[in-house]
């Protein structure tokens, strides 16, 4: 039973009542409360079921003190409110027969209490991916008066060391979340939706996965030695020094411009890297110190397995483009940016263009190569989900071209910073935008525009938060995806900012194929026959 420091005893119903029915329904100070009789005795408890609100008087209760929620088979005991299937626990109340009355306790236990049994039930929701037990948990961490960002706190230290590869999608959609969550200030249910979506994301990245421990050592932080670890994959000596910065009051933005340099060093995970920067900066600032660590060392972790694109044929002239881009060009060559440059370009020849274009000023060359990777997003042909027979380098899909808006977002936010990047950010924008248009086609996608930008992206922001999606993947992709684009477009002149728009609205909008069957026994077959 839960201690209880106060009382608040009040009248239920009369004994000869409970006795007779077995089970009643007592309405005291505007609760719901079921009392049962028992071998054990009279019994109290709230009347509706913690899994689903079915009432309780309606449940049968067996051998001592059980009780079944007969919608869906729930169990509990009466005597402590334990629920005999590890779902959500049942508040009891304490009983006292006073003459020919009923009186329950409905004080309320300690904040202290509530909020810790809270919390352990939140944890098991996670660790076994309950989708609505998660929902349920954070909401009545909000009713008790519970920090609702703690629920995220939580989550992250939940998980990070349970993310092999490290940084996850999941960590980076948070961030987007939360930035959501702030703007929904005045609705409780989009703000819960934030929170729900963040936690849930994590808790199936990790679900069942074992701990993947990080080295305890800790060594000084020195900024080469901490990039050529990285460049190398030595993660216990990354480590190490992510540790010892730290030990010695190094903050995010301490670490901020070795982390971006590592991101932009190679065509990264398909710019994966670089907007996981972005994004553990943001959570950091807004969650506090104390996850700061575990996301630092989870981003290490991710930039070190980053697959590192520039290694393959298809992108091996990004690294004599980015040699070339400090040598002086003839004015001759030279040309203006903007987006046509880029249209129907291969990758060889996107990076020329970009190359070209690097006497105007970055930002100039940046704006250009945004409009001309959300022109990919527009005019990605949609009959590319639906073929069978294609090579493994043809799986491409909507999620994709997503990158060529959200990387170009993190481009700009981390190469303002450190503007020593900015030939890095640029000319692997011009590498999305060189892989991407080889699966554009030319139809007239004129009909996603909207005049009214600030409107649209409202009606995006509503739909992304009922988004329907049954994967974590694509709902991710919708809310980074629109954040990025919202923001990029702010920068932009209306036509420019037209076209990211409607790049985004049609991506939101269309059939989007994930389960390739018939495609994969393809590859696969052809796979092996090559073996």
């Amino acid at each position: 039973m839960t201690e209880l420091v106060e009382s608040d005893w009040q009248f239920a119903k009369p004994v000869e009542v409970v006795r007779e029915k077995k089970a009643v329904l007592a309405r005291v100070n505007g609760k719901q409360i079921a009392l049962f009789d028992t071998p054990s005795g009279i019994r109290a408890c709230n009347n509706r079921c913690p899994h689903e609100g079915y009432p309780l008087s309606e449940g049968s209760v067996s051998g001592e003190c059980t009780l079944t929620c007969n919608w869906h088979n729930w169990k509990f005991d009466l005597n402590t409110g334990t629920n005999f299937y590890g779902g959500d626990q049942l508040r009891t109340y304490p009983v006292e027969v006073r003459g020919d009355d009923v009186w329950v306790n409905i004080a309320e236990p300690p904040f202290a209490q509530r909020h810790a049994k809270i919390i352990a039930s939140l944890r098991d929701a996670f660790d076994d991916h309950e989708y609505d037990r998660i929902a349920r948990e954070v909401a009545r961490l909000i009713k008790v008066g519970g920090d609702p960002l703690d629920a995220l706190r939580y989550a992250i230290n939940w998980s990070w060391q349970k993310m092999e590869f490290g940084t996850t999608h999941a960590f980076a959609g948070m961030a987007d979340w939360l930035l959501l969550y702030h703007e929904k200030n005045n609705d409780p249910e989009a703000q819960l939706v934030c929170l729900l979506e963040s936690i849930a994301h994590a808790a199936f990245d990790v679900l069942r996965e074992p701990d993947y421990p990080f080295s305890d050592n800790c060594i000084a932080f020195d900024e080469s030695g901490f990039l050529s670890a990285i460049e190398n994959e030595d993660e216990a000596s990354a480590v190490a020094m992510l540790r010892g910065g730290i030990r010695a009051g190094m903050q995010f933005a301490n670490f901020e411009r070795s982390l971006s340099t590592a991101a932009l060093a190679h065509y990264n995970d398909f710019g994966h890297s670089l907007i996981y920067v972005t994004k553990v900066g943001y959570l950091i600032d807004q969650l506090g110190d104390s996850i700061a660590e575990p996301l630092l060392l989870s981003l290490v972790r991710a930039i070190i397995f980053a697959s590192r694109e520039d290694h393959i044929p298809e992108f091996r002239g990004y690294a004599s483009a980015l040699d070339q881009w400090a040598q002086p060009e003839s004015d001759q060559s030279a040309q203006q940016p903007d987006a046509t440059l880029w249209r129907g370009a291969g990758i060889n020849n996107a990076l020329d263009a970009a190359l070209a274009c690097r006497q105007s000023s970055p930002d100039t060359v940046y704006r250009a190569l945004l409009v001309a990777n959300a022109h990919n997003l527009l005019h990605f042909d949609i009959a590319q989900q639906t073929k069978v027979r294609v090579s493994v380098s043809g799986n491409v899909g909507w999620l994709d071209f997503t990158h060529g808006v959200t990387f170009a977002n993190a481009v700009r936010q981390q190469c303002e910073k450190f503007p020593e990047l900015w030939p890095q950010g640029l000319l692997q924008m011009a590498c999305f935008s060189g892989r991407n248009t080889a699966f554009t086609n030319d139809a007239d996608h004129s009909a996603w525009a909207h005049g009214d930008l600030r409107a649209g992206f409202e009606k995006l922001i509503e739909t992304t938060l009922d988004h329907g999606q049954p994967e974590y993947i694509i709902s991710v992709h919708w809310i980074k995806t629109v954040i990025a684009a919202r923001e990029e477009c702010e920068r932009l002149g209306q036509n420019d900012a037209s076209v990211v728009f409607a790049a985004v609205n049609r991506f939101i909008h269309s059939p989007l194929k994930r389960r390739q069957a018939l495609r994969t026994a393809y590859q696969s077959i052809n796979f092996v026959n090559k073996e």
